[in-house]
């Protein structure tokens, strides 16, 4: 089963149990993804799905940061509940460990020597990465490994 299948079935299970804040959520998911369809005129595989997830839960995060400026608890609690639902379509996620592993590997693959080559390193991490690492810890372990 793909992962829009299961999602579509995720938003099947929350009607039956009238979850209304997880099926709001699924909805958004899924009209997202069919919004992306529709202009691109594709069909989104699962790595797509994965990245328009993580691309909703760092949007999330960006207002829970904007509603606490704001004081406005309830609306940041809101927000936690999206991110706790889209969180279970992301794939288990690598530790820092990991995360540091990989980044020194394409480092060296790519015969990186410094900062000048953040950006074509951050490229190949983000093609090898995507959906299965956060971006900003890949970043963060991208800059360590070129300032040595």
């Amino acid at each position: 089963m793909s992962l829009k299948d299961r999602v579509t079935e995720d938003m099947k299970t929350a009607m039956r149990a009238k979850d209304a804040q997880r099926l709001s959520t699924i909805r958004l998911l899924l009209a997202a993804c069919k919004q992306r369809e529709v202009d691109e005129r594709i069909v989104l595989d699962d790595a797509a799905v994965i990245g328009l997830v993580d691309k909703m839960i760092k949007q999330r995060k960006d207002s829970i940061t904007a509603f606490q400026q704001g004081n406005r608890p309830d609306l940041v609690a809101t927000e936690r509940a999206e991110i706790e639902v889209l969180q279970a379509y992301l794939p288990q996620r690598l530790s820092a460990a990991e995360i540091d592993s990989a980044v020194r590997s394409l480092v060296s693959e790519l015969g990186a020597a410094g900062p000048a080559d953040m950006g074509k390193v951050m490229a190949a991490a983000k093609a090898r990465l995507a959906g299965t690492a956060d971006m900003a810890a890949v970043s963060t372990a991208v800059k360590q490994a070129l300032m040595k």
